[in-house]
């Protein structure tokens, strides 16, 4: 059995950014499959067992469980050494960034992504409606990372890792990512680290329905 067991999924981006955190350091982890599209998740069984909260990720160690992205993140770069923060007020703008991506960046741009690109609802009131406050947000970040290389200092950290969980898929939003160089721009230089894999290279496709 490996040192890190991640239960997650390949659509999940939160689950994403756990297991890239993971292989950049290069510990010894494996996945535990979740079928979520068949509803693993919502089952009293699982949410006894795994996660109360009903959500992936969630990460084994040493006999502790965690969950929340944000969180499992910190714990990691506590027990692995890297990408933390150094010092106090970096921990804090890291922890800022964090928080945005959780309740911003990430929230409304993923539940776009799963209604019009993996459930192919077509275009509703709601997508609509998460289209706008998704396409804000990026702007937000866009401005941010001008004449940035990351996003905390000019270094890749959990920030970074954080953010860039649902940047690499590729499943229609109605969002034309050239309208935000900057952030394209930072993505590819957060693929060119070494040991950078794809969502789906780390994580198969899970099947849908």
């Amino acid at each position: 059995m490996a040192e890190f067991r991640l239960h997650g999924f390949g659509e999940s981006g939160n689950a994403y950014k756990v297991a890239l955190m993971l292989e950049l350091c290069g510990a010894d982890w494996e996945l535990v499959p979740v079928a979520f599209f068949q509803g693993a998740t919502r089952a009293e069984s699982w949410r006894q067992s795994v996660n109360e909260m009903g959500e992936v990720p969630v990460l084994e160690h040493r006999g502790e469980v965690l969950t929340q992205s944000g969180v499992i993140l910190d714990y990691l770069a506590t027990v692995l050494g890297k990408f933390g923060a150094r010092g106090e007020q970096e921990g804090r703008e890291i922890w800022r960034w964090i928080l945005f991506d959780n309740h911003k960046f990430t929230s409304f741009y993923a539940t776009l992504r799963f209604l019009y690109g993996l459930q192919k609802t077509g275009e509703t009131p709601v997508t609509e409606f998460l289209r706008g406050r998704a396409k804000a947000t990026f702007g937000i970040f866009e401005k941010h990372l001008e004449g940035r290389r990351f996003v905390v200092g000019d270094r890749l950290t959990i920030a970074d890792l954080s953010l860039c969980g649902y940047a690499y898929y590729d499943e229609e939003t109605g969002i034309n990512r050239a309208d935000f160089p900057n952030i394209e721009a930072w993505k590819a230089r957060i693929a060119a680290t070494p040991g950078w894999k794809h969502p789906y290279e780390l994580m198969p496709r899970a099947a849908i329905g």
